[in-house]
């Protein structure tokens, strides 16, 4: 008895030892254990992400790849075995599993190691979220308080949910829904039981022992995930044989980029960190979304590519990239030599490194950076003519040895249904849209390749704007007074303007002069004197202030009449929304490229608030007719019973008096007017004749105007534009709209120095090859007619009907005045109402209609 009693008292003393231990221990941690409480609102780091408007991933920023999960998302399966693996008791214990203490403890006294870690999944949490990884008793003191604590504030689905999308997974995947998409390029409901068996083995070894750094070693982990599956009777016997016999399929999957659109993500990305940081805009789980079509995106994106391709091959081919050996000499590497000299070079934009085997007499072998080897053709080749200056290329090659020799490191392209010769272009370009209702974004390329160049041209690149600036001329002439049918004297300009400081005397392009010619010709064909002395007409400082209206900077516009032929140098992003105001009845609206931001939680924290093209008005109701036998009735019913209600197929009004438009609400902000629908409406026709041209052909009074590609190409009545050309063909542009879509294509090169040039006829060309001098209508145009081509097909031409106040009369074409004849010496034209003519032609006056027939557009066309 006295031994039991030594016993009991000393066990009990023990105890007692024991609960003070651990009350002292707490006591003298309290002060350094956080608020558990803080992870029901903890804030997860999830990557930047930025979406286009149809919701398609354009890009992805922030050092750690998240993908948040909820409970209810994670397959049983994956649960399963992620327990089994890491806390097989974790629904049964209250934060800490003392029979994995008791085991670690019996390793450590009798091994002397800390091998055996005994932390509970809420243990895990408690360390990841609140301590650091070292090996400390004071540590693993914290870490116990802190697990039992969370097991009071949390749920366990809620602590499982932390440690799924806590967990570091390797290759900066960060949570299971992160590495189901990084190694596998899947959702989690879509994983194979190996696969899940593999992402729930990773936390032991992320970064040494994951599938893509050491497959061995992530297979053996995996396979022991298995066995502790089937231990735990969650798999079969048959699953597990079958699942240890499946091979690795990991690799690495970047983010899913649904849309490249650099130049856009890389204006949200520069937005967002200004807003909020860099810290806070990486990691804050940010998605913003951008007004950019996807659809019409890569059309313009493949429109700029193939426009710059085609300028780049109609001035010569330059050249081998490299000479790997020497044909002559230097003995020929093998095909493992010759591959890995390839993938030194990283292909792009559908550009790839290839190295030439053979030149037959007309076709050449390739091969490229995936060994593949491949044939190019005649077809392929023939275009490579000499370069020799942006203004001189050599003959045209009859045979690919002219062109190629065995050995050269060339780039390859795969054009349509055959891979061609190709090379990187040195000129630049950049296209962009909006609609012009609201001024929404909906293409923006700032250049050929983000690769080689990340200046944005669209926003950054400021270039004199040469004849794209007319019609803005044209309508400070048509607000003093001018009409479409105004003669305007297309002759030598002799006064020279004194204040160019020297005797600047401008010269229309071709140097032909045609006497009084009507606007709307003037304006179509691009005729230089004329908008120069449209300007004199409504004077400089009144067509500066029209200009600034329209949204350019005044401190851009130069003193001096240079400004009626586009010397001031502006962005494509200001001049395509100075176009749109003609395609919206003559608002300015603001430019914008995004939409909303969205946080973490998928609350929009950011709206954005455009400018509409309209004004607030009220909508009468409508009046029914006197006679209408159905009147009386309607009139009689309650207003909630007229409402929508068709009575013998008519359809009674439904609006009230007074009520909103809710196409353009009051409480939304209202773009400005700046020029009237009706001056509007008047430039966009003469803008439409810059494309159809005017005249009766089969009379041979017809002529075309400077963007008459377009309407073969595109093809559509609904469609207005204007080519630009600055002197010495250094920046060319084409802009043009119809009522849903503005459109500014600029090409030119990044040195402000270098001449676009022209081509000489190339024998090997098509027969519709574009030669001669560089201008907007021959180099911006294509690019523009491509784009919109394909942007507007499907949708039907929208009618624009004269607004209000615009009056149609018949015109001598000859002399503006108004005709009584029918034949095709007239024409009804618009007019401002009071503006018409009020005097006839006599016969005397009347003579044929002056045009040009052909359109040459070397000098601010």
């Amino acid at each position: 008895m006295k031994w039991f009693k030594r016993i009991t008292i000393a066990l009990f003393s023990l105890a007692l030892l024991g609960i003070g231990a651990i009350a002292a221990a707490y006591f003298y941690v309290l002060p350094d254990l956080p608020d558990v409480t803080t992870l029901k609102t903890v804030k997860l780091q999830t990557p930047l992400r930025i979406y286009s408007a149809d919701g398609k991933l354009i890009s992805q920023f922030g050092e750690k790849r998240r993908i948040p999960v909820e409970y209810e998302q994670v397959p049983q399966q994956l649960i399963n075995a992620v327990l089994d693996t890491e806390d097989a008791r974790f629904f049964e214990h209250k934060g800490i599993d003392p029979i994995g203490i008791i085991r670690a403890a019996v390793i450590l006294a009798t091994t002397g190691k800390k091998s055996q870690g005994a932390s509970t999944i809420t243990q895990q949490v408690a360390r990841g979220f609140f301590l650091s990884r070292e090996k400390t008793y004071i540590r693993k003191i914290k870490e116990i308080f802190l697990a039992l604590k969370i097991e009071q504030a949390l749920s366990k689905k809620e602590i499982l949910t932390l440690y799924l999308n806590r967990s570091f997974l390797g290759n900066r995947a960060y949570g299971v829904g992160a590495a189901a998409q990084v190694y596998y390029g899947k959702e989690l409901e879509e994983l194979t039981l190996p696969e899940m068996a593999m992402i729930a083995g990773l936390p032991q070894a992320p970064s040494a022992a994951n599938p893509i750094r050491n497959p061995a070693r992530a297979m053996n982990r995996r396979n022991w995930v298995l066995s502790r599956m089937l231990e735990k009777e969650n798999i079969t016997p048959d699953e597990y044989q079958e699942a240890i016999r499946a091979p690795i399929t990991a690799k690495y999957h970047g983010a899913e980029v649904e849309l490249y659109a650099p130049y856009i993500s890389e204006m949200a990305r520069d937005y967002l960190v200004e807003k909020l940081g860099e810290e806070e805009a990486y990691t804050g789980g940010y998605n913003v979304y951008t007004t950019v079509d996807s659809r019409l995106q890569m059309l313009a994106q493949e429109a700029l590519r193939n426009n710059v391709y085609a300028y780049d091959e109609r001035h010569g081919y330059r050249g081998a990239t490299k000479v790997l050996w020497d044909a002559e000499g230097t003995a020929k590497l093998d095909e493992t030599q010759i591959v890995t000299q390839l993938k030194q070079t990283q292909g792009f934009q559908g550009l790839e490194p290839a190295a030439v085997l053979e030149v037959a007499e007309q076709s050449v072998k390739v091969i490229n950076a995936k060994g593949e080897t491949l044939t190019l053709e005649w077809e392929g080749l023939k275009w490579a003519r000499k370069f020799i200056s942006n203004k001189r290329q050599g003959k045209a090659p009859k045979t690919a040895g002219e062109i190629l020799k065995a050995g050269e490191q060339v780039w390859i392209r795969n054009n349509g249904n055959i891979w061609q010769l190709s090379q990187i272009p040195e000129v630049a370009s950049a296209i962009v849209s909006l609609d012009p209702k609201d001024g929404a974004i909906r293409t923006l390329v700032g250049g050929y390749s983000f690769h080689t160049s990340q200046y944005n041209r669209v926003t950054q690149a400021k270039r004199q704007l040469g004849s794209n600036i007319k019609p803005f001329i044209y309508t400070g002439a048509l607000e003093k007074g001018y009409t479409l049918a105004t003669l305007i004297n297309n002759a030598p300009i002799n006064n020279a303007d004194i204040r160019q400081g020297t005797a600047w005397r401008p010269k229309n392009s071709p140097d032909k002069y045609t006497g009084p010619t009507r606007l709307r010709v003037g304006l179509a064909q691009s005729i230089n004197v004329m908008s120069v002395r449209a300007m004199r007409y409504t004077g400089l400082e009144s067509a500066i202030d029209t200009l600034v209206k329209f949204g350019f900077d005044r401190d851009d516009l130069p003193q001096n009449e240079s400004l009626a032929l586009g010397s001031p140098s502006v962005t494509p992003l200001q001049v395509v929304t100075a176009f749109s105001v003609f395609a919206n009845g003559g608002y300015r609206v603001e430019p914008y490229f995004i939409d909303h931001i969205d946080n973490a939680y998928e609350q929009t924290v950011e709206e954005a608030s455009p400018t509409l093209a309209c004004k607030p008005e009220l909508i009468q109701p409508q009046t029914l007719p006197t006679d209408d036998p159905f009147a009386a009735m309607a009139q009689e019913l309650p207003k909630h019973e007229v409402a929508n209600q068709e009575v013998e197929g008519l359809e009674v009004a439904s609006q009230e008096a007074n009520a909103e438009d809710p196409s353009c609400p009051s409480t939304a902000r209202h773009a400005p007017q700046i020029i009237s629908k009706q001056t509007a409406f008047l430039i966009t026709e003469a803008l439409k004749s810059v494309i159809w041209g005017g005249g009766d052909w089969s009379k041979g009074t017809g002529w075309n105007g400077t963007a008459w590609r377009a309407a073969r190409v595109v093809n559509r009545h609904d469609i207005a534009g204007k080519t630009g050309t600055t002197n010495e063909s250094k920046d060319t542009w084409f802009s043009g709209f119809t009522p849903t879509l503005a459109t500014t294509v600029w090409v030119g090169f990044d040195d402000h120095s270098i001449e676009l040039g022209r081509t000489a006829w190339n024998t090997n060309g098509a027969k519709d090859q574009i030669s001669g001098a560089e201008a907007g209508a021959k180099t911006a145009g294509p690019g523009w007619n491509e784009f919109m081509k394909n942007a507007l097909q499907g949708t039907p031409e929208l009618p624009s009907p004269p607004p209000e106040g615009i009056v149609s009369a018949r015109i001598d074409l000859a002399t503006g005045k108004l005709s009584r004849k029918t034949d095709y010496t007239t024409k009804f034209e618009y007019f401002i109402q009071g503006t018409e003519p009020k005097e006839f032609a006599t016969e005397a006056q009347t003579q044929e209609d002056i045009f040009i027939d052909d359109s040459v557009e070397d000098l601010f066309q």
